[in-house]
């Protein structure tokens, strides 16, 4: 009975400490931060590397654009400064060239464009798979419960303190398991320029 008894007792006061063993766990994560995500990518090694290759494939294409539109400012002018002095048919004649001119430059812009952003978003899509996949381990290894991106615009944010922002964080890290080396800066590429209205002289008054 003795032996029976303390036999009881240990095995009670072990069931005792095991007790909180059993139930302790990780506390939740609770923290908050934000991202530019957008940002983020092009400021990878990578997205730079996208970037300077994008310059490069649509830069000879914008310059095009560029003259384009010189061209037809230069054939406006010249349409203003010959209102009195042109001949009916030679005004008619610079103005459907004008007018053909600007539409070109139009269809031209809008192709421009669309060639861009669809580059921009097959870069993207390549991109983004990898930048999530960064993210989603940082935020649980250092108890991030939300991360929200502010470059969004389904993502509107009031106000977010300096210190949650973690775009840099990502960018480092992300940077750490890219093969490629950073690029010199590239200036940022301008949107072409917008076929202007074709001109609509004054009439001669006779």
């Amino acid at each position: 009975m003795i032996f029976k008894s303390m036999s009881l007792v240990v095995v009670g006061v072990g069931a005792a400490l095991m007790a909180p063993m059993a139930v302790a766990q990780t506390p939740p994560p609770t923290k908050v931060a934000v991202i530019d995500i957008q940002a983020a990518i092009a400021q990878t090694t990578d997205g730079q590397k996208a970037g300077a290759d994008m310059k490069t494939k649509f830069t000879p294409k914008q310059d095009e654009l560029q003259k384009k539109q010189r061209d037809i400012e230069a054939l406006q002018e010249q349409l203003r400064k010959g209102q009195n002095t042109l001949s009916e048919d030679n005004r008619q004649k610079l103005m459907r060239e004008i007018d053909q001119k600007s539409n070109t430059l139009k269809r031209d812009g809008d192709d421009f464009n669309q060639d861009v952003q669809t580059e921009t978003q097959r870069i993207m899509g390549e991109l983004y798979p990898k930048m999530i996949t960064v993210l989603n381990k940082y935020a649980t290894e250092n108890g991030y419960a939300v991360v929200l991106d502010y470059s969004s615009q389904q993502t509107p944010i009031l106000f977010a303190a300096s210190s949650v922002d973690v775009t840099k964080d990502i960018i480092a890290i992300y940077n750490k398991t890219s093969s490629f080396a950073a690029p010199a800066a590239q200036p940022k590429m301008t949107p072409p320029p917008a076929a202007p209205k074709p001109a609509t002289p004054k009439p001669v008054v006779k």
